[in-house]
């Protein structure tokens, strides 16, 4: 596990999507640096509270999420981390058996959104989750993707706004207890 760390860049290698006057920023992680690894561990408890331990970012599995096959986007408020949403392509999930219920599979034109989270103080305050969203959704249009799918609780994705429909619903998502649905979204 240290020897990960030791491979690790001090800072984070970042593309700024977007910016505000206020210092909220949404930043798309190219290469994620040691820096950053206190801020990511911190704010995916806000989503263990919820989701459970496996929800967790560590020092060990951070660099699963955010490497060159993923799309993770920051968003930051006066330098610190608030929030963040990881897309990933719907093919690196090949292996789950879940994927397979996705007729989009190996079309290379769905982009799955693994994790999204905003620190609970920062929720319904400021639009910096539906920004941070949003931004996401517009950039995965950019790249030419035609779909975002995920995993939510039962119902929520009747809320998204545009054409979004339900795939499968799971009535016990890893262990939850709680139905999830598999959603898909259209973009184009």
């Amino acid at each position: 596990m240290e020897q990960l760390l030791l491979k690790m860049d001090e800072k984070s290698e970042v593309k700024v999507i977007a910016a505000s006057a206020h210092n909220f920023r949404i930043e798309l992680v190219k290469k994620v640096g040691k820096d950053d690894i206190p801020g990511l561990i911190e704010i995916s408890h806000c989503m263990a509270e919820r989701f459970g331990k496996q929800a967790l970012l560590s020092k060990t599995n951070i660099p699963k999420y955010f490497n060159p096959e993923t799309l993770p986007f920051l968003a930051r408020l006066k330098g610190e981390i608030i929030g963040y949403i990881i897309g990933v392509p719907l093919e690196y999930f090949k292996q789950e058996s879940w994927a397979h219920f996705d007729v989009n599979m190996g079309k290379k034109n769905t982009l799955y959104t693994y994790a999204f989270v905003i620190k609970s103080n920062f929720r319904g305050k400021g639009g910096y989750g539906k920004t941070l969203k949003r931004i996401y959704i517009n950039w995965a249009k950019k790249q030419k993707y035609h779909f975002i799918t995920g995993h939510v609780e039962n119902g929520i994705s009747k809320r998204f706004p545009g054409t979004t429909e339900t795939v499968k619903v799971f009535p016990d998502w890893y262990g939850l207890k709680t139905p999830f649905e598999y959603y898909r979204r259209t973009l184009i």
